[in-house]
């Protein structure tokens, strides 16, 4: 005879006071961020973000069926500092590693066998983007000078460093900015690209390629293309030297090829194989020795995997990544981010019908059945189709009381140039798992949906992105999805000024979180880093003609209009968003009695990294929006504290 399982019972309970599997030490102390994948031979590198190691990240190494090691120890950080975002920090080929450390700026250089060692480079330089010129023993690299220049406008060169010591050799300089140096695998000939202020790397670059002598100097260098207005990404040399490169011309990063004089485009198609410059080392593609492309494709908000054969794409059976997958043996190897587990290290052998987990992000603790998947939704803003994803609240354990409907978090995400996709995050779970509703906006400006899209927000950001938000909102309160009286908004960087404008400008959230956000746009533009310094020229308007239009546009100025609370939290050591911008926020309101809890952390710069941190960070706001909605969340290692608490009203 057999058993028969018996459900529990679920446990009635307002919305807020569920008891979470998601807790804090889960998404902390046991959670890792996994980036830079990279194959060198049958060896499987990529970079994994430490929280509970202080925050530093680590070089990882995984030999053919052997043990993952740590390829650089406590307490080297390796990270790049370049634009103040990075990425690109190390390289490896034939066993040889090249990284930069974080928290200095020094480069080391592993050579099979042998031990690390540091390359002389001079204080006040950063580097990036490295690539290996193995002939003539030196490195190539994105250096960006500080020396003897003011702090906000450093030069940009690409130099080659040799391996044994000794001075850099100057390659390129001249543009504002440089990137993607790919020496062809003949060697004798280089491709980068550049662009200068007033634009972002997503507005227009230029693609240049020079002949490179035996001895390592560059001949006369030739625009490949760029020459209008069009955003170059990614250039790649294949074996036969032609160079592949991604644009927007069409409207969509889409896949081109230069042979000669001739541009010829792979496979047009109305998705993108591409996206924005804000850190280097990004890999939308990858080309296989046969003549065949790995694309990762972007539609609606996903990224997903096509093989490009002949013109032709063939949708391969994988999760969304979190870039183009590489090839491992006879397999593939990625950081797979599919929507029910967390992201991880993932090969899928040659086939074998599903991929096996190298390395997870986080332990998987959290029960299938209290995991909430994003739905892709489309909702009407201002004569178009704005697009979210939508998670409802869900907890095996819980049911809301008859009646009542679930708070809602509306998540603006950064950049504003920028996309958020449906991959499983213990950020989204910690919210719903709680008994909160969450959607997740891609508001006009967003990557991802086409050119078109993405320069809605040209001149109207904080209208816009806003406006987005905003009719999400009420799309899924006019649904009876949500409780429209308690609806917020939080949002990081220029999420925060999303937040923070959406907060003054409209009475749809009766609460708001900024992290690291912008509160008045003459005080970024004034003082964040050479990266973004002209950022809001397009955003915006060009200075000084549109200053009005700043002050106008600018939370700071419009307190007057704000009748709800807000915490705020933000790092120290932040150079792209400093702490004057939150700390002139939280004291207007202050001044004007208005509820408000502020909460600065040492040694943070823009984007937490410490697992102590971001502990806080959760628990605080948790129980920030506890207090205004009037419910106790359980098991709160810490309590929030609001000034003028008593103007706080709850429904």
């Amino acid at each position: 005879m057999s058993e028969k399982t018996i459900p529990k019972a679920k446990t009635i309970a307002a919305c807020g006071t569920w008891v979470s599997p998601v807790t804090p030490q889960m998404m902390t102390e046991a959670a890792i961020g996994l980036s830079g994948l990279s194959v060198d031979g049958e060896v499987l590198y990529w970079l994994e973000g430490r929280p509970g190691e202080a925050g530093r990240t680590c070089l990882c190494r995984r030999g053919p069926d052997g043990p993952i090691v740590d390829v650089t120890p406590v307490p080297i950080d390796v990270g790049s500092r370049v634009h103040e975002y990075g990425g690109g920090a190390y390289a490896v080929s034939n066993g040889t590693i090249i990284f930069s450390e974080r928290r200095d700026g020094s480069l080391w250089l592993i050579e099979a066998g042998a031990p690390r060692r540091r390359l002389a480079t001079p204080e006040g330089c950063r580097y990036a983007d490295f690539e290996f010129d193995f002939p003539r023993r030196r490195i190539l690299a994105i250096c960006e000078d500080h020396r003897d220049r003011p702090p906000t406008n450093p030069k940009a060169t690409i130099i080659a460093l040799p391996f044994d010591g000794g001075a850099a050799t100057l390659l390129v300089e001249g543009p504002d900015f440089l990137s993607s140096p790919r020496l062809s695998p003949d060697g004798k000939s280089l491709a980068w690209i550049a662009w200068d202020h007033p634009n972002m790397p997503w507005d227009a670059t230029r693609l240049y390629r020079a002949d490179m002598a035996a001895d390592g100097r560059l001949g006369a260098t030739q625009l490949i293309a760029g020459a209008t207005d069009e955003s170059i990404v990614q250039p790649r040399f294949a074996a036969d030297s032609s160079l592949y490169f991604a644009s927007d011309r069409s409207g969509w990063w889409n896949l081109y090829v230069a042979r000669g004089d001739q541009i010829d485009p792979v496979a047009p198609i109305a998705a993108e194989i591409g996206g924005p410059h804000w850190v280097f080392g990004q890999r939308a593609y990858h080309l296989l020795d046969d003549g065949r492309i790995l694309a990762a494709v972007v539609s609606n908000g996903l990224r997903t995997v096509a093989l490009i054969d002949r013109g032709r794409y063939e949708r391969l059976d994988l999760d969304q990544v979190l870039d183009c997958p590489l090839p491992l043996g006879d397999g593939l190897a990625m950081i797979a981010t599919p929507t029910h587990a967390p992201p991880s290290i993932s090969i899928k052998p040659a086939g074998s019908a599903a991929a096996f987990i190298l390395r997870a992000g986080s332990p998987p603790l959290l029960p299938e059945d209290s995991i909430s998947i994003g739905e892709p939704i489309c909702f009407p803003t201002q004569d178009t189709s704005g697009h979210a994803f939508w998670y409802p609240p869900k907890n095996r354990d819980y049911v809301t009381p008859e009646g009542e409907l679930p708070p809602l978090v509306v998540l603006s995400h950064g950049g504003p140039t920028s996309m958020t996709t449906n991959g499983f995050g213990l950020r989204i779970q910690w919210w719903t798992t709680r008994g909160f509703a969450v959607v997740d906006v891609n508001y006009g400006g967003s990557t991802g949906f086409g050119r078109t899209y993405r320069r809605r927000l040209d001149g109207q950001w904080g209208i816009v992105d806003v406006a987005d938000s905003v009719a999400a909102a009420a799309y899924l309160a006019e649904r009876g999805f949500v409780d429209r009286n308690r609806i917020v908004i939080r949002g990081g960087s220029a999420g925060g000024f999303t937040t923070l404008a959406a907060l003054t400008s409209s009475d749809v959230f009766k609460a708001g979180a900024s992290l690291y956000g912008v509160a008045d746009l003459m005080l970024l533009a004034r003082d964040t880093h050479k990266f973004e310094s002209r950022y809001l020229d397009r955003l915006i308007g060009p200075l000084p003609q549109a200053e009005a239009l700043y002050r106008e546009r600018s939370p700071i100025n419009h307190i007057d209009r704000l009748a709800c609370p807000i915490i705020f939290f933000q790092g120290l050591e932040d150079k792209t968003v400093p702490p004057n911008q939150a700390e002139l926020m939280v004291a207007a309101m202050a001044e004007r009695g208005l509820p408000v809890a502020y909460y600065a952390f040492e040694g943070e710069g823009h984007g937490f990294r410490k697992a102590e941190t971001l502990k806080r960070v959760l628990e605080l706001e948790l129980d920030f929006y506890g207090r205004v909605f009037g419910f106790a969340p359980p098991d709160l290692s810490e309590r929030v504290v609001i000034r003028n608490e008593s103007r706080s009203e709850t429904p």
